[in-house]
């Protein structure tokens, strides 16, 4: 068997701080080359005396001091290298940022670690122990969930009011390498009247978004994600003509996944003026086209029930029903979105107990052979406007959302309650969750490890299936998608919420009370109702 390639480190000139050549050198046995560490402040003339004798594959060399004797450094250890003939050795560098900088002017080193914008010791890594390559960055959300894990893939809605704007704006945010995932914003008269120019109102034109009115628009958004990572790129479903919709999505921007809710963008929420029965039918239709194309399908519904303050077993339920539609349909691949904080003032541990509760229903009810990728995300009106407690809400948002180990890690940028985001404020959002994840992978304690949270989960799945059970029997067909069967468990009240009041298509009779987990309660006396009692209540 070949030797492992060899990585030889030292922390340069005057520099003691050995943390981060330690660190690499980890990083790289772990990669599969062997290591030899030569120590703190080792001289010029001694790197090159190791490089001589041992013949490295690789040199590391860290120095965290001034960018002047940097300079000088740098200079030095190139002069000795030729003269010892060992001008073609492959060097990498790493230290504070200023320094780094002076690293890649010197075009000593093929990686510099530390720099704006450069590359990750992971990703230089991704190579392979002979050594990196140019990366070749996954164009599918499964392959780029797989050569991430255990990291998430990072994800961030973003839309300007103007085209150009989003544009250059992609560019920007591709260079940065900080987003997996630009998830596109369009306006309202994109999404209900694309092809149906004649009806959109002037006066809301970016409205909510960018004012996406072609399939070129869509093709010049999709040019700007080709550098940098390549993020992929994705867009609303839109609330009309969705199936058509989706077809323009996925050949001119390559949708990496549809998000279409069972029940809503109707006459439930005003988004659109269908009934429910039809949007139901045409949400429905939209998951076979995706399923005949191979399009992963994230169906939001429990997100919606929880803006608008149903219980927590409403949202489970509404998770595991939307799911078993998607898989009955064919797709392979369903996206379970988990929005933490929702309803507001929901405990981080009542919440991991709810998104458990939430995997596991869905997993029951997709079966093994549909691929479950979990998605985690701060609640929509979780974020602070002031902006230093807005970015300690996007970490805390974060770290609790790593416990739930997720696939796709949804970022809501920190200033998301003030202003729409720019693109300088999404890069600093996505490196700030960066630093949370990092810190997240080195260990984090198992929630369901606490009694209280895996009470909590075990009486949310028996809730939940006791709801989907009492829906299928009382309304037969529910199971199987038919409109009218799903959209009667609304009009009943099965499925419903407090902020649905006055809202003809729901009943809007629920009430709930959040105390740690949110909780459908008796409304004369305030006791707890359990889903036995309410639905016996509704006759």
């Amino acid at each position: 068997m070949p030797e492992a390639p060899l990585v030889v480190g030292a922390a340069l000139g005057d520099c003691v701080h050995t943390a981060g050549v330690l660190n690499f050198l980890a990083a790289a046995r772990h990669a599969g080359y062997r290591s030899e560490f030569l120590g703190p402040a080792v001289a010029v003339d001694r790197v090159v005396a190791a490089a001589s004798e041992h013949r490295p594959d690789l040199l590391a060399l860290s120095y965290r001091l001034t960018p002047d004797s940097a300079e000088r450094l740098f200079a030095q250890l190139r002069d000795r290298l030729a003269e010892a003939g060992l001008g073609g050795r492959r060097l990498v560098f790493g230290g504070t940022p200023v320094v780094a900088e002076v690293a890649e002017r010197s075009g000593l080193f093929e990686a510099v670690f530390g720099a704006p914008g450069g590359p990750t010791v992971e990703e230089y890594l991704a190579g392979g122990a002979a050594g990196p390559g140019r990366r070749e960055w996954a164009q599918t959300l499964v392959e780029r969930c797989r050569e991430a894990a255990p990291r998430p893939i990072i994800r961030h809605h973003f839309g300007l009011p103007g085209v150009d704007a989003t544009v250059a704006g992609i560019e920007r945010i591709a260079a940065a390498e900080v987003l997996d995932v630009v998830s596109l914003g369009p306006d309202q008269n994109f999404q209900e009247h694309f092809f149906h120019p004649e009806r959109m109102d002037p006066a809301q034109d970016g409205a909510g978004g960018v004012p996406v009115r072609s399939a070129d628009d869509l093709r010049q958004l999709y040019a700007a994600t080709r550098r940098g990572n390549y993020p992929l790129l994705r867009s609303y479903s839109g609330t009309n003509d969705q199936v058509a919709l989706a077809a323009v999505l996925h050949e001119a921007i390559q949708n990496a996944w549809c998000a279409v809710p069972v029940f809503w963008y109707s006459e439930l929420d005003g988004r659109s003026a269908r009934s429910l029965e039809d949007a139901i039918a045409e949400h429905a239709a939209l998951v076979a086209w995706c399923a005949a194309h191979g399009v992963p399908v994230e169906r939001n519904d429990q997100n919606q029930w929880g803006l608008r303050h149903a219980s927590d077993t409403v949202q489970v339920a509404a998770s595991a029903l939307a799911a078993g539609l998607s898989a009955a349909a064919g797709v392979t691949t369903v996206v379970v979105q988990m929005m933490l904080n929702n309803p507001p003032g929901i405990s981080p541990a009542m919440d991991v107990a709810k998104m458990a509760a939430m995997e596991h229903l869905v997993r029951a009810r997709v079966g093994p052979g549909v691929a479950v990728l979990r998605e985690t995300r701060g609640g929509l009106f979780s974020m602070p406007p002031d902006p230093d407690r807005a970015r300690g809400q996007l970490a805390a948002a974060v770290r609790t959302g790593m416990l739930l180990r997720p696939d796709i890690l949804h970022v809501v940028g920190h200033t998301e309650a003030h202003h729409l985001t720019g693109p300088g404020e999404l890069i600093s959002s996505c490196t700030l969750a960066r630093q949370v994840v990092d810190d997240a992978l080195l260990g984090l304690p198992d929630p369901l490890a606490d009694p209280r949270v895996a009470a909590r989960r075990d009486r949310l799945v028996e809730e939940a299936a006791f709801l989907l059970g009492a829906i299928e029997q009382r309304f037969p067909g529910a199971a199987g998608g038919d409109p009218a069967a799903l959209a009667g468990a609304v009009r009943r009240g099965y499925l419903d919420a407090p902020y649905l009041a006055g809202i003809p298509a729901a009943r809007g009779a629920a009430v709930t009370v959040v105390d740690g987990g949110c909780d459908a309660v008796d409304a004369v006396s305030g006791a707890p109702l359990p889903e036995r009692e309410r639905l016996a209540a509704l006759g």
